[in-house]
């Protein structure tokens, strides 16, 4: 029986790729092979699926946006009642923050974040920077995506399908994303909140902590439309 050398390790096809570099990483950085082969699959499969999600609502919204713009008046397909409009929504200068639709936010950050889920599925590891600054940015997006939410409820007065599915298909995504990036030591955290961060995510409360989320928003929407549907 052959005994494997150092040379044999270092060019082992098992050690992920990038796992003995530490490079700037510190006390708080793990190799990505502690991380369970089944929580990567779980984790980069949901990214994957709610990036999808958000990338075709995002083509739907731009398209109508297109529509609006050629012809204020029209009728959208999602523009069901008083509550349920997409044109009302559509019109409106929330709508067009930075001067173009904010759909066309996700027609370019959505690829992105496809292809992230993708390649760490096929066991690519990214450097830290790399997903530290995904994971700030698309926060970033999703304090926009609630931002809109609460514009939409409070203040239009009326809600839009393609967008709900946006804001939750956010959530799931920077979700997902930011318990990789805490299982892998990728936030730069201190190490011992780095290590009671790690704990959160892997005794099961940060899952916990979603849905308690997503029921709180739930429960606000029904309190705000709850009654025009009795």
């Amino acid at each position: 029986m052959t005994r494997k050398t150092t040379t044999d390790a270092a060019v082992d096809p098992a050690t992920p790729l990038g796992a003995d570099d530490d490079s700037g990483s510190g006390d708080t950085a793990y190799a990505a092979s502690e991380v369970p082969q089944r929580k990567r699959t779980i984790l980069f499969t949901e990214m994957l699926v709610f990036a999808i999600l958000s990338l075709i609502a995002s083509w739907v919204l731009s398209y109508d946006a297109i529509v609006l713009a050629a012809n204020p008046d029209a009728v959208l397909s999602c523009s069901v009642n008083a509550i349920i409009d997409c044109a009302k929504v559509g019109t409106t200068w929330q709508a067009n923050i930075f001067g173009f639709p904010n759909a066309f936010l996700g027609m370019i950050s959505e690829p992105v974040v496809m292809t992230i889920a993708v390649a760490s599925l096929a066991k690519v590891r990214f450097p830290r920077w790399f997903m530290f600054t995904a994971n700030v940015c698309y926060f970033l997006g999703v304090v926009f995506a609630y931002w809109l939410l609460w514009q939409s409820t409070y203040v239009i007065g009326a809600l839009c399908p393609w967008c709900l599915l946006v804001t939750l298909s956010t959530t799931f995504v920077f979700t997902s994303m930011t318990q990789w990036n805490i299982l892998e030591g990728n936030l730069f955290l201190p190490e011992g909140l780095q290590e009671k961060a790690r704990a959160f995510v892997t005794n099961g409360w940060f899952t916990v902590g979603l849905i308690a989320w997503l029921a709180l928003v739930f429960i606000l929407e029904m309190l705000k439309w709850g009654h025009r549907f009795i």
